[in-house]
């Protein structure tokens, strides 16, 4: 048992040890992921939220040698980030961790009181199938216009009121 487990942990840090940034630039280009940011511009001049996109290909060491979690960095990363710092704390970020297929939403306290986690896990799912056919692109297209309708329901932005954007909409790659 304590041989499986070792060889677990070993194999975890292999994995994230060896991918790198160019493992991100190869399932999601500079021009896809110019088209998400332009999407992601879109989708908030419709409503007061802030939608942040962070893409990892292996957690860092501090991570892994504590055996941490996707959704862990995922929390970590949506704080420094600042996606916690929206004026309606409605902000969401959809993080990407290559070396485990992990997908992780999280949304502000303003968002979340009013999505079940049921429908955040099913956009997860939605993002999951799109990546598993190598669509990365079109999975988080469809996760941005499913956070967009939701974010528009809930936190529609007035006619009069001035588009402020509180937040990069260029995703992050790490």
């Amino acid at each position: 048992m304590a041989t499986a487990t070792l060889f677990s942990k070993l194999a975890r840090i292999w994995r994230h040890q060896w991918m790198d940034e160019a493992d991100v630039r190869r399932v999601l280009p500079d021009a896809a992921m110019e088209r998400l940011a332009a999407r992601v511009a879109a989708s908030e001049r419709r409503h007061s939220g802030e939608i942040r996109i962070c893409v990892e290909a292996g957690l860092p060491w501090s991570y892994l040698r504590r055996d941490a979690s996707a959704r862990e960095r995922a929390v970590t990363l949506f704080g420094k980030l600042r996606v916690w710092d929206t004026e309606h704390n409605n902000g969401v970020l959809i993080y990407l961790l290559l070396a485990e297929h992990a997908i992780e939403i999280v949304a502000d306290r303003g968002i979340d009181a009013r999505v079940d986690d049921a429908e955040w896990a099913a956009m997860a799912q939605r993002m999951g199938a799109a990546f598993r056919e190598g669509r990365f692109e079109d999975g988080l297209t469809q996760a941005l216009e499913e956070m967009s309708a939701l974010l528009v329901a809930h936190f529609p932005l007035a006619e009069d009121a001035p588009d402020t954007n509180e937040l990069p909409d260029e995703p992050v790659v790490l």
